[in-house]
């Protein structure tokens, strides 16, 4: 899998893969080129039938500090209509299988709407996320007023969005943002530790379950609750739920093949 801008190991353990934004010097900027490459990598990941949980990071000391704004300085309207850079976001939203992201560092702007658009997220100590865009005369295009809105509540992501602050991983969790905080030596392995623990259970489910969840920003909750009972019909024609039950009532570990 060749690639300039991220660095990609398909079997970092059994059934999970790592992929690492790889531009350290500019901070790990959202390029059109990085973008297309994300892209890319998780439609092979999400056809590989080794790979049940993709993790995605920036490293120890930067998730991503935003988008690649020398791109954009000098664009017009019609010229980002053209580009249709956001087409490439839709890829991480279509992906079946989980997306942890772990991040450390500014998770800012592109990176904060980023790290959003995954299903979970681990953050070192040091993390910070912000939707600073406000301040350079534009505003979040990429999900930030939708989806940070969606997770931390109304007030809270107009504050963030109108006045660019940053907040930090405490703040974030308290906010609902992200899952947990670890120290920043830590990072990779305790994600890793959540991604284990989604990744020997049963591909099929796990798919469904995130549809599921994933289904709710997008319909009422009676629409919602006739979508989840589909699916959790649909996991009764897999071999993954005949094992798993027989497992139990034989008080033994279950062995999911992902069919």
């Amino acid at each position: 899998m060749a690639t300039e801008f991220i660095k990609v190991n398909p079997q970092i353990e059994k059934h999970i893969a790592l992929i690492e934004l790889n531009r350290p010097k500019e901070l790990n900027a959202l390029s059109r080129e990085l973008m297309l490459e994300i892209r890319d990598t998780l439609r092979v990941l999400d056809e590989d039938d080794n790979v049940r949980v993709i993790i995605l990071t920036g490293g120890e000391k930067v998730f991503a500090a935003g988008a690649d704004i020398k791109q954009m300085a000098t664009a017009t309207a019609i010229d980002m209509l053209n580009i249709d850079q956001f087409s490439t976001w839709d890829q991480i939203k279509k992906t079946k299988k989980p997306i942890i992201a772990a991040v450390s560092g500014f998770a800012l702007g592109g990176g904060c709407e980023l790290a959003m658009t995954c299903d979970m997220i681990i953050a070192s100590e040091t993390a910070r996320f912000g939707q600073p865009e406000i301040k350079i005369g534009t505003m979040p295009g990429a999900g930030g007023t939708q989806r940070l809105t969606r997770a931390i509540g109304k007030v809270r992501a107009m504050e963030m969005v109108l006045t660019g602050k940053f907040i930090s991983a405490e703040e974030a969790l308290q906010a609902g943002l992200i899952n947990r905080i670890v120290p920043v030596e830590v990072l990779r392995d305790e994600t890793l530790k959540l991604a284990r623990e989604i990744a020997k259970l049963s591909p099929v489910s796990v798919k469904l379950a995130k549809e599921s969840v994933n289904n709710t920003f997008n319909s009422t909750l009676d629409e919602g609750l006739v979508f989840e009972r589909k699916n959790f019909y649909l996991t009764f024609a897999s071999e993954d739920q005949k094992e798993g039950m027989k497992a139990f009532v034989e008080k033994r570990v279950a062995e999911f093949k992902g069919r």
